[in-house]
């Protein structure tokens, strides 16, 4: 392996254990996992063909980790939905159901020239990890991993609609959070 993988092993690692800790609340475990995914794709390095990006090859390997883990430890989950985190969504629209002036979303810039902007996924991060940790965990399972619904449920032991309440709620507070810390700011895109 040349040093180049060596550098990016080491800077992608501490990515990849706050990833894992939106997944996994053990550090201990977290970082297992990413250990694992490290290995794997030390060991797979001569199949790595280019096509993605290298970091979203590791992402990739550590993706499947984490599923084979949460499907490993399903029994030992915990109930999800927590009223402590109720947003008052009626609030955000006026009587006629249109967005209540004062809530309605900024204008938003491509989403192509964003993804460009490392900044905004600093951002991004930063807001993933204030959100609450079992919301954070519903959210990343279905947007990041790209589980279906039917498995996040089984997998967490939670209704479809308490999934979609929890899907709704984490894309509320993303939005909240991306604006003040990205669009809000006046960010160049």
């Amino acid at each position: 392996m040349t040093s180049s993988y060596t550098s990016r092993f080491e800077t992608l690692r501490p990515k990849l254990i706050a990833f894992s800790l939106l997944q996994v609340q053990d550090r201990e475990h977290a970082e297992d996992l990413v250990q694992d995914a490290l290995i794997a794709a030390l060991e797979n390095i001569d199949k790595y063909e280019g096509s993605a990006q290298f970091d979203t090859w590791v992402y990739g390997i550590l993706r499947h980790k984490l599923i084979d883990y949460i499907r490993r430890t399903k029994r030992e989950r915990e109930r999800f939905v927590s009223d402590d985190h109720e947003i008052d969504i009626d609030s955000l629209f006026d009587n006629r159901e249109h967005w209540d002036a004062d809530s309605k979303p900024e204008q938003w810039k491509s989403p192509e020239d964003l993804h460009l902007r490392s900044d905004f996924w600093e951002v991004f991060d930063l807001c993933m990890l204030h959100l609450p940790s079992n919301t954070a965990r519903v959210f990343a399972l279905r947007e990041l991993m790209d589980l279906e619904t039917e498995e996040i449920c089984e997998c967490l032991d939670i209704s479809e609609q308490n999934c979609w309440t929890i899907l709704h709620r984490a894309r509320l507070k993303l939005r909240g959070c991306i604006e003040k810390g990205w669009f809000l700011k006046g960010s160049p895109v």
